[in-house]
């Protein structure tokens, strides 16, 4: 199955550094953020998983629960996390999957069916592609994924700041323009029709379709 902004996000249970876990069941009502990792003690994971630790109270005002995923087993994945406190200075305190038989990553797409049902064996460049982040919505649909090549780490402000934005549109009927952060001004998302002689502002409909080359965009300031 291919997964798409808006595909139901699959459900799975698996073992994870807090035990077995039901992936929707744990989400509940919260949003929710899945990201991927190639292979324990990889050193671009571990800042990743240190950085998210620190920030992890900013997902928690968002109601956003995070949870990771790596291709090793729990044991390997409680080593890391002294590891990871060691090289960052905090032990993240959220669940990371140990998808030793690459089913999660397979669920997700990130490896091919082919790619066998065991991580012993595999190194992190066989594994490259489980670097994926996707964000879930509470209606358990996927709203954002972005994948990273190995060498360059995650940029969770960013991730924050598609989840500000998603969360305000899925309430308001607005949009968010490029580098936008909370508290500037948004697209609305129908305009009145407005002419003359050096410009058009057409009537924009929600999927912004009708908006015509060159045409206006109102920006309003965010209530």
């Amino acid at each position: 199955m291919t997964l798409k902004i808006n595909s139901l996000a699959p459900d799975f249970t698996a073992e994870t550094s807090e035990g077995k876990l039901s992936f929707h069941e744990w989400l509940g009502d919260s949003w929710g953020v899945l990201f991927s990792h190639p292979k324990d003690f990889t050193p671009v994971c571990t800042t990743e998983l240190g950085a998210l630790a620190k920030m992890k109270p900013e997902f928690e005002k968002r109601n956003v629960k995070v949870m990771g995923l790596s291709v090793d087993p729990v044991s390997d994945h409680v080593k890391w996390l002294d590891d990871i406190k060691d090289v960052c200075g905090l032990k993240p305190n959220y669940p990371i999957i140990a998808d030793e038989k690459l089913e999660v990553a397979k669920l997700y797409n990130m490896l091919e069916g082919d790619a066998g049902t065991t991580s012993m064996g595999r190194t992190a460049v066989d594994n490259e592609t489980v670097r994926t982040v996707y964000v879930v919505r509470p209606d358990k649909r996927i709203g954002l994924f972005l994948t990273y090549p190995m060498t360059t780490g995650r940029n969770f402000n960013e991730i924050l700041r598609t989840i500000d934005s998603m969360q305000r549109t899925a309430i308001h009927k607005i949009a968010t323009p490029a580098d936008w952060k909370p508290g500037e001004k948004v697209i609305i998302g129908k305009i009145r029709s407005i002419s003359s002689n050096s410009f058009v502002v057409a009537e924009m409909m929600w999927s912004f379709n009708l908006l015509p080359l060159g045409g206006v965009v109102r920006m309003v300031g965010e209530e």
